[in-house]
């Protein structure tokens, strides 16, 4: 599949906003001092002439056309060159100081333009070198990508040239197919099962929209699981998927796509069902593999340890993931957990949308993708680390912030975002505490888990 960048360019546009309707203003008069009033309907010249006139008792004389615009070689084109303008016939004319005084304000307004001019096209410059290398490193990349890494993929994916490779964002290109690699396929899945699996889907849709309805269903009473595990609530998810892309609403060209692979998930998977989130992952792994190997990766992907514990909502797994992050949290950002603390700001308020949807909904999309890649390579305990990554990045803002307003903040992230800051902020997190990795601190709490259990246990009978 093509680049998520790609996809912006080739097929999507997003739909431009109606602007709201101009405020009628009178920026020429705003410069003398006087705003004439709104509700009375501007005066036509030769009526204000006639008023003056009569005001006066005398005739008006303008000046003759050769001597107006002295030294004005352009018909004014906006209202800051109105500044340079005589004032209407009917008007006294200018002094000489507050002619000149507006010829000063005028130059000062025109340097003033140049010099934003000029640094924008400097800014535009630099967007565009900096794309342009960015491309070229991916041109490079791919070549190896393809002709080196790939052919020889068990032997060379584990060196440190290809990891650091890796670190630095798989081109588009070939990101599918090194992901497929990287997640594997553990369950032995084939594009034949999955056949199997969206046919049952599609015989379950037939029947579901033949005998009720969603609302009948919440009427009759059914349960929260039962309604997240059924194939209509799929379509209420789809519609909430990546928005701003309208790709997968109804009406798009991956609507019916994202639609087949959940509900072919969830008739493979009855035991774990639909739920909340798993819509983001389906659809990022949809932009860049075909239909059936992404099912396959999809349904490999949450078979893994930690998605399958928070898909499943395992309290017990949840609650060892959040104290193994706060291992480090305090390890890495003492002065931010002691914040946290402070005000009993626990990591599940942020960090559960961010695992349900691995950063996919919370990120861009280029740059959640790059987040991937790595998590593909590292597993698990780089889904940690970018939560960590990301507390560090925003660290300064958020020591200022109270409860609400962290949590607010943390929940929708600022948009303009950089994978360049955000990985440089990855880099510096250390995922080692007291000479421990990341797997040996949770299999310790594990360990310490059972142990309290067996402890807690009650005594056998007798």
């Amino acid at each position: 599949m093509s680049s998520t960048s790609e996809f912006y360019r080739n097929f999507f546009t997003k739909r431009t906003k109606e602007l709201k309707p101009a405020v009628q203003s009178a920026p020429g008069w705003k410069l003398f001092g006087k705003v004439p009033p709104r509700e009375n309907l501007p005066k036509d010249s030769k009526i204000i002439q006639q008023e003056y006139e009569a005001r006066t008792g005398r005739m008006y004389k303008p000046p003759p056309p050769s001597a107006r615009r002295k030294n004005i070689e352009f018909e004014p084109l906006s209202t800051t060159a109105l500044i340079l303008e005589d004032r209407p016939a009917n008007l006294p004319a200018k002094s000489v100081e507050e002619a000149l005084r507006h010829r000063q304000e005028y130059d000062e307004m025109v340097a003033e333009a140049k010099k934003r001019e000029i640094k924008e096209a400097h800014k535009r410059k630099k967007i565009m070198r900096e794309r342009f290398k960015q491309e070229e490193n991916i041109a490079s990349a791919m070549v190896i990508w393809v002709n080196e890494i790939l052919p020889n993929w068990e032997g060379m994916r584990a060196t440190r040239r290809v990891r650091e490779l890796w670190w630095q964002g798989l081109p588009p290109s070939v990101r599918g197919k090194v992901w497929s690699l990287a997640v594997g396929n553990e369950l032995n899945i084939t594009p034949e099962l999955y056949e199997i699996f969206l046919s049952r889907a599609k015989e379950r849709w037939k029947s579901f929209s033949e005998t009720s309805t969603e609302n009948e269903i919440e009427d009759a009473g059914a349960s929260v699981a039962d309604r997240e595990a059924s194939l209509e609530l799929i379509k209420l998810d789809i519609s909430r998927t990546f928005p701003s892309l309208y790709i997968f609403q109804k009406g798009g060209p991956y609507h019916d796509l994202l639609h087949s692979v959940l509900g072919a998930y969830t008739c493979y998977r009855p035991d774990v069902g639909y739920v909340q989130g798993m819509s983001f992952i389906a659809a990022v792994l949809i932009l860049n593999l075909e239909e059936a190997d992404a099912f396959i990766a999809f349904a490999n992907l949450l078979n893994k340890p930690c998605q399958l514990a928070f898909f499943r909502v395992d309290h017990s797994m949840m609650l060892k993931y959040f104290a193994a992050f706060e291992v480090f949290f305090e390890e890495n950002l003492p002065k931010l957990f002691l914040h946290f603390k402070s005000y009993s700001l626990t990591p599940d308020i942020y960090l559960i949308d961010w695992i349900f949807t691995l950063y996919s909904k919370s990120l861009p999309l280029d740059l959640a993708c790059r987040v991937w890649d790595v998590f593909c390579r590292d597993g698990e305990e780089f889904l940690f680390r970018t939560g960590l990554g990301i507390l560090r990045l925003y660290e300064d803002i958020l020591l200022q912030m109270d409860f609400i307003h962290i949590a607010q903040f943390l929940t929708k992230l600022p948009e303009d975002i950089t994978s360049e800051k955000l990985f440089s902020c990855i880099a510096a997190i250390q995922m080692q505490n007291s000479n421990k990795k990341w797997a040996q601190v949770f299999a310790s709490l594990m360990k310490d888990n059972k142990e309290g259990d067996k402890n807690h246990s009650p005594a056998p009978k007798s």
